[in-house]
């Protein structure tokens, strides 16, 4: 099955639902002209039902089959923005100064939109398709949160897919991957606290500077020197604030960053070990430490059984050479983790093509990937729900 012609029928339609959401960004669990629109769509298609509310402002519409009793299968897009001020120029561009839909969302959302309207017209299908329309993806856990409200249970979800555009992937191709395809994520925010004093006397000071800038280099040996040279780990430092004058050695000294990882125990022993290191290192200077640690996401896990059919899904709608089933584990974090870890499923990607990357003031989700994205749905959808 390629493209399907109601799917690219419906592009234009679908393409002014994006920029209207585009135009209107909202951040993490307060989206509530954002869920209002879906809920309003899911109801002008005819679902049987539109439950709105679940992890505040997530929205799940429930699609039944023509075709009798069956399973459910989750589709699942998110639908908030980033706090980044708009630069891509656009007609649709954020009418909201400092928030900006970076990541596609807009995207995601209006292609399952499309493919809940293809599937409330058509039915083709036993069971029921419920639609997740999630919020707080941003950094806000909006999947953890419908899943510890009882969404799958409430849904009598089977399996759960999900779907996010991919700049440099050219449109019309996916790719996907079993096992990890995204990394776990934790935050660490450090203060050290020293002693303060003129910078011409360092002898009379503890320099909570040279500190921290000695625990930034020693935290790089959790990847070189602690974890086995093949896993996959990163440890940035993305923060450092000190100081307000030339003359002056501060008193405190601030860092921050983040850990990702593609297996839990890494992420276990990352910890462990910048635990150790901060303590260590600050009382060797002089001085002493506080470490805030967050431990965020967990590992995007596909399971294989479901990534193979997401893929052949894929494969009937792209055609066989436009599926890469073999791409390389992202470090990116995506709280999509949180359903995979209540039920089985499957992560995947659809090309963006040739545009800025995601989290980008200039990147706009390109609107040539919407029949796409739609007919993936369909597919996997009337495939997994066959009679």
């Amino acid at each position: 099955m390629p493209i399907l012609n109601r799917a690219a029928e419906l592009q234009e339609e679908v393409a002014g639902w994006r920029r209207t959401i585009h135009s209107n960004p909202e951040l993490l669990f307060d989206l509530f002209e954002t869920s209002a629109f879906v809920a309003e769509k899911l109801a002008e298609f005819g679902c049987d039902e539109v439950a709105t509310g679940i992890a505040k402002t997530g929205v799940v519409g429930v699609i039944r089959g023509r075709l009798g009793s069956g399973p459910t299968v989750g589709l699942r897009a998110d639908m908030d923005a980033l706090p980044i001020m708009e630069a891509s120029g656009v007609p649709h561009a954020s009418q909201n100064a400092g928030k900006m839909h970076a990541c596609g969302h807009d995207g995601h959302t209006a292609m399952l939109l499309g493919a809940a309207k293809y599937l409330a017209e058509t039915r083709n299908f036993k069971g029921s398709v419920a639609v997740i329309f999630q919020p707080a993806e941003e950094g806000g856990g909006g999947g953890n949160v419908m899943v510890k409200e009882g969404m799958m249970e409430r849904f009598d979800i089977e399996r759960v897919f999900g779907m996010h555009n991919e700049p440099g992937l050219p449109v019309g191709q996916f790719a996907t991957r079993p096992g990890p395809i995204m990394a776990a994520t934790s935050e660490f925010t450090i203060k050290i606290k020293g002693k303060g004093g003129h910078a011409a006397f360092p002898h009379q000071t503890v320099d909570p500077i040279v500190i921290a800038s000695q625990i930034v280099g020693a935290m790089q040996t959790v990847a070189s020197r602690s974890t086995d040279p093949v896993e996959a780990i990163v440890v940035s430092v993305t923060k450092f604030h000190a100081g307000d004058a030339y003359n002056v050695i501060p008193e405190v000294a601030e860092i921050a960053g983040t850990v990702r990882t593609l297996r839990t125990e890494n992420a276990d022993l990352a910890e462990e070990r910048i635990r150790a290191i901060v303590d260590n290192v600050a009382k060797a200077g002089g001085g002493r430490a506080d470490i805030q640690y967050e431990r965020n996401y967990p590992v995007t896990f596909n399971h294989a059984e479901e990534t193979e059919f997401a893929a052949t899904a894929a494969r009937e709608v792209a055609g066989e050479g436009n599926v890469d089933t073999t791409m390389s584990a992202m470090m990116g974090g995506e709280d999509f983790s949180y359903m995979l870890e209540a039920r089985p499923g499957a992560f995947i990607f659809v090309g963006n093509g040739d545009t800025a990357n995601l989290h980008h003031p200039e990147y706009d989700f390109n609107d040539e990937a919407i029949p796409h994205g739609i007919s993936y749905w369909v597919r996997l959808t009337e495939k997994y729900l066959a009679a």
